[in-house]
């Protein structure tokens, strides 16, 4: 599929593109959004500045470029999650750590989208249709396991899927700007969330259930 921040004609090259790419995500690890110019993104590819504006309108569409790779590694995770046969602790668990290991790989792309997600529609479009993509199959887990008897009858499981996946959202955000829970203490709450939110189970100390 094409990529929706991809401004070339079908027939060119992604030679080009994937090198502003690459000299994006190495700049961006070493400073923020706002003090890198288009000029060094350039020199470091080997492009000229006209060949950036080629492929992207400006430094927000490019980062959304970026997200798009970033978000193709979160299906793996999701799949685990909603097909899994473990129990819900585990799957929680397995699902949340595969969130928490993609975002310490890419803080500094997750720093660029927070500083532009509000003025680059490119951006902000990504992330919610990531977001969305990842709700059917969520909602389908959830009627399964109420359907199943290991999860009680709730609210709608659309609706309940959407907040949760939002809520993941705002704790990845949580990590990138800080705040005064570490991480450890974050998955703990998240899994505690998700726990009670599908399965109704409020006793998350109990690990014995993890090795079953």
């Amino acid at each position: 599929m094409r990529s929706q921040t991809d401004r070339r004609p079908p027939q060119r090259s992604d030679d080009r593109r994937e090198a502003i790419l690459g000299a994006l995500d190495s700049w961006l690890q070493e400073s923020s959004l706002e003090a890198i110019n288009i000029a060094e993104i350039s020199k470091q590819a080997g492009v000229t500045r006209s060949a950036f504006y080629f492929y992207f309108e400006n430094k927000g569409a490019a980062v959304a470029a970026l997200m798009e790779r970033m978000v193709d590694e979160t299906f793996a995770v999701n799949e685990l999650f909603t097909t899994g046969s473990e129990n819900p602790r585990v799957r929680i668990r397995t699902m949340l750590t595969g969130l928490f290991a993609m975002w310490d790989r890419h803080q500094h792309l997750f720093k660029a989208m927070l500083e532009v997600r509000g003025s680059s529609p490119s951006v902000r479009e990504i992330w919610d249709t990531a977001r969305e993509s990842f709700v059917d199959s969520i909602a389908d887990m959830i009627r399964s396991e109420r359907a199943g008897g290991s999860a009680p009858p709730g609210v709608d499981a659309d609706v309940l899927a959407t907040v949760l996946l939002e809520f993941n959202g705002q704790l990845l955000e949580r990590l990138t700007l800080g705040g005064p829970l570490t991480p450890e203490q974050l998955m703990d709450g998240a899994t505690a969330v998700w726990l009670g939110s599908v399965y109704g189970i409020t006793d998350v100390t109990n690990r014995g259930q993890e090795a079953s």
